[in-house]
């Protein structure tokens, strides 16, 4: 067997690892198994998982009924191309239960393998719906800074974060910037400020230049930022009236992160189309699904969508995420979400007494706390020396725990971290 030394040379001699410094490889921590919220590395040591790796797994690690099902699944057709009128009963029903579990008005799926590759499919179809229906210059899309939509031409050219865009030359044309929406940074007046903004914007481009809008519910890599009071609804109504598609990415917040099924119904949003992923099948498989609506339907009609992945409804990750959801539901994991995030956020409040903390937010169990003046990755490396793996995420630290998280871990997270946050400002 190699031993744990053995694996970590040939990972730095082997290995680009994502968002590291290529020629300079870290000292990797090698994870061994997981259950529940709980990850165990190659030495034996335990860890309380804070992030779901990257916010991937609500129904928690080591579900032996979901490798069954993969491996029930691979056994009767492990995978075949989903182009043209090929198809497979997995993806079929998925679809259905996506459907039946969304917002209303939403009435078609197209799968991919994860995130990117949905905001990737939602920008382009924006476009082409808006071209085929004889309006080709409204090809604009609005996006928010500190907004995060992926790693792909389109969706990293809407991805909010100037940082993540550096040094890889021109990106997707036409994407034009709003302010962050984030209260704090505006003061009560959040929503006021934001929307004018947003309306000034459409008159200096141009209504009839824009196609979409793309939009988190709720910012995650951004920081996990919970928008102002009432911005949603103002922002939809904004765009209905200019004729805008709304694109809301709920890679992150779909799937009971917010204490709902989606982080739309949450809002009140009404969404054109909603990109998710990462909670569909827990990460056991990737998957992805663009959910369509009935206006970008009624524009494409009669449009040749060549645009596809080759794994498109991938009946393995299907199946998963069949059973995925139907643990969800059954262990009522959208109420836990509610529960267990008010506590996590009770007992990191009164971080809000220290002077370098400046803010604890978040809705369900997807929380952030933001520092002035303190290296966070300090504070990850501390609570990870203690056990417990949080992200953090430019001047904030980001939570969002398995689901089936347990109230002692939730307590043990939250006084790990706690510490490490008070020990930050000396």
């Amino acid at each position: 067997m190699t031993s744990t030394i053995e694996l970590a040379a040939l990972d730095r001699r082997t290995l680009i690892h994502p968002h590291t410094t290529i020629g300079a490889p870290a000292e990797p921590l090698i994870l061994d198994r997981g259950e529940g919220a709980l990850l165990w590395d190659a030495e034996g040591r335990r860890y309380i998982d804070g992030t779901c790796g990257l916010w991937q797994c609500p129904v928690g690690h080591g579900r032996a009924e979901l490798a069954d099902v993969a491996a029930e699944q691979i056994r009767r057709l492990e995978f075949y191309s989903s182009f043209g009128d090929y198809s497979n009963a997995p993806s079929i029903h998925l679809a259905e239960r996506l459907l039946s579990l969304a917002p209303a008005g939403l009435e078609r799926v197209f799968f991919t393998n994860g995130g990117s590759e949905g905001n990737e499919t939602a920008i382009k179809l924006a476009r082409l719906a808006f071209h085929h229906a004889g309006s080709p210059e409204r090809t604009v899309v609005l996006a928010r800074t500190g907004g995060y939509h992926g790693m792909g031409g389109a969706s990293l050219a809407a991805t909010g974060i100037e940082g993540l865009r550096a040094g890889f030359g021109p990106l997707l044309p036409d994407v034009e910037w709003l302010g962050k929406p984030h209260a704090i940074e505006y003061g009560p007046d959040a929503a006021d400020v934001l929307v004018a903004e947003l309306e000034q914007r459409i008159a200096e481009i141009g209504a009839h230049r824009i196609a979409a809008f793309i939009g988190e519910p709720v910012l995650g890599v951004g920081g996990m930022v919970p928008p102002p009071d009432g911005y949603w609804p103002r922002v939809q109504e904004v765009l209905r009236r200019n004729g805008i598609l709304l694109i809301v990415d709920e890679i992150v917040t779909a799937f009971g992160r917010t204490g709902h099924w989606f982080g739309s119904h949450h809002f009140g949003i009404e969404p054109d189309m909603i990109v998710t992923a990462k909670g569909i099948t827990s990460g056991y498989v990737p998957m992805g699904a663009v959910l369509i609506g009935r206006r970008v339907l009624d524009l494409a009609d009669g449009a040749t969508f060549l645009h596809g992945f080759t794994y498109n409804g991938h009946p393995v990750g299907a199946a998963v995420a069949l059973a995925n959801i139907d643990i969800i539901e059954r262990e009522n994991l959208l109420m836990r979400a509610r529960v267990l995030g008010a506590r996590l956020r009770e007992r990191l409040d009164p971080l809000t007494a220290l002077a370098h903390v400046r803010e604890v937010r978040g809705v369900g169990l997807m929380l952030g706390i933001e520092f002035t003046g303190v290296p966070t990755a300090s504070v990850q490396s501390g609570c990870r020396a203690d056990g417990v793996v949080v992200r953090a995420s430019g001047t904030s630290i980001v939570l969002s725990p398995p689901l089936v998280i347990t109230e002692e871990q939730i307590d043990t997270l939250a006084d790990v971290l706690c510490r490490h946050v008070a020990a930050a400002a000396s």
